[in-house]
């Protein structure tokens, strides 16, 4: 029986700046959502329906999580006034304004000392850089699940990682307890048509799948062929050229590159973590 039509190859294409591996990938729905994703930074003003917060928190505890810990939460941002708050610590993103919801995804490890608290234990084990790691990753992966499950809506989503400019700040707006940190923002809501994003090209696989062990013998090469594929794209949607090299380059050049995030560690401890 014949396949269906699908988009899957082409945003397959897309995926790699029109450079994807010679395969015939397998198609299905959620795949042609996944491939497909674009950031959005232009959002309608109009309110999502109701049960759909609901049903995004759902598909985010449906994600793995370690040991079963559970050690995230999520604090939904609706109010006009406190997203204007939120947007003004995140380097003022004017679509954190725009977009209906702003999702604040915590890595959380206040549940479970308030749980030893409540059973006269101290749990050692939550002072360790282990715990933590753990929790920012149970949020990465929540948060993943809710932006596909968003996406399958026909919502538009981007993360913020500027919310992790001002980590106290944004802990005292969010009224966060001890041992909880507001890891990443993430917009979500209506596209605006009028702003269309598109399918940003990422790195060849030969520079991310490595079969059996970790090679670098053709990185330079295919560094070089991603740089003019992202400096095409970035043409095309208006961005000038710049190729992925010098961002990177400036990106991480310099501390001060990092936007005040390279007080990270002293912010955490601030808030309450080991760090062991």
């Amino acid at each position: 029986m014949d396949q269906p039509a699908s988009r899957l190859p082409d945003d397959f294409q897309s995926r790699y700046g029109g450079a994807a591996p010679d395969v015939a990938p397998p198609v299905n729905a959620v795949l042609e959502t996944m491939l497909g994703h674009r950031s959005v930074r232009a959002y309608l003003p109009d309110a999502l329906a109701p049960g759909v917060l609901e049903t995004l928190v759902a598909a985010a505890q449906s994600a793995p999580t370690s040991s079963n810990l559970q050690a995230w939460s999520v604090v939904a941002v609706e109010d006009p006034e406190r997203k204007g708050r939120l947007a003004d610590l995140s380097n003022s993103q004017r679509f954190i304004r725009q977009a209906p919801l702003f999702l604040c995804w915590v890595a959380d490890l206040s549940r479970l000392t308030r749980l030893g608290e409540a059973h006269q234990r101290r749990l050692e084990g939550l002072d360790y850089l282990e715990s933590f790691m753990v929790a920012l990753v149970d949020a990465a992966l929540a948060a993943q699940n809710c932006v596909v499950a968003a996406e399958s809506l026909g919502l538009g989503t981007v993360y913020v990682g500027a919310l992790r400019h001002h980590p106290e700040k944004v802990a005292a707006e969010l009224n966060l307890p001890p041992n909880a940190f507001a890891a990443f923002g993430l917009a979500v809501g209506h596209p605006d048509p009028a702003v269309p994003g598109a399918v940003k090209p990422r790195l060849p696989q030969s520079l991310v799948l490595h079969r059996e062990q970790y090679g670098i013998a053709e990185e330079s090469t295919a560094i070089a062929g991603y740089d003019k594929a992202l400096g095409d794209f970035s043409q095309a949607v208006g961005m000038g050229r710049q190729d992925w090299t010098q961002r990177m380059i400036s990106r991480v050049g310099t501390a001060a590159a990092l936007s005040g995030r390279d007080r990270m560690k002293e912010a955490l401890t601030a808030l309450g973590f080991g760090l062991k």
